[in-house]
């Protein structure tokens, strides 16, 4: 395949993705469902946690930043944290085991009225999951963002909303956009201000 052959293939099967999305009224009720979680949970004063694994992980600290520092105009931070900085995770890692270091920081950090986001491609990350097991032993909403069928995380999550692809680029290209659309809809409602 050349160049230019590839570049071509590579958008219309994002756009494909994104189309797929988007034909489900059910997909875009839980959106909804989504922004309305951290809405409720800003509100309270509550904080929203992010963890993931590889691409996702970067996906979790781009969701905390935007929160806590801006995403489009000025404004207070509001409270959210991804899990899993590396004096924690070699730690943890090294004295519990990898498929414990976001639960650690869920049991430490977490309160009620909280928010857990767990993003998954497979849906099967072993650390996400105990990290949701624990976020319902504190009373923390969890809210997942997974692709392929969903695996254990779907059943898990308080609110799964699941991509309709096979590949991991594609299910977190989708996943970018979630976080990104998620962010809009809560300064939206908290910062009208910044949107007149």
């Amino acid at each position: 395949m050349k160049p230019q052959d590839v570049w071509v293939h590579c958008f219309t099967e994002a756009q494909k993705t994104i189309t797929d999305f988007l034909k489900s009224p059910e997909q875009i009720e839980k959106c909804v469902q989504f922004s309305q979680v951290l809405i409720d949970t800003f509100k309270k004063g509550g904080t929203v946690f992010s963890c993931g694994n590889g691409g996702s992980h970067c996906d979790a600290m781009h969701f905390a930043e935007e929160m806590t520092g801006r995403y489009r105009k000025d404004r207070r931070p509001l409270g959210a944290l991804a899990l899993g900085d590396a004096s924690h995770v070699t730690c943890v890692s090294n004295d519990y085991g990898f498929q414990y270091i976001f639960s650690r920081q869920v049991e430490g950090l977490a309160r009620p009225g909280d928010a857990l986001i767990g993003l998954s491609t497979s849906g099967n990350s072993e650390n996400v999951v105990q990290a949701f097991l624990a976020a319902k032993a504190k009373g923390v909403k969890t809210i997942a963002l997974l692709g392929r069928d969903g695996g254990k995380l779907k059943d898990m999550a308080d609110l799964a909303i699941v991509v309709p692809a096979q590949t991991s680029d594609r299910i977190q290209e989708v996943h970018i956009k979630l976080i990104h659309t998620v962010i809009e809809t809560v300064e939206r409602e908290i910062f009208p201000e910044n949107y007149r």
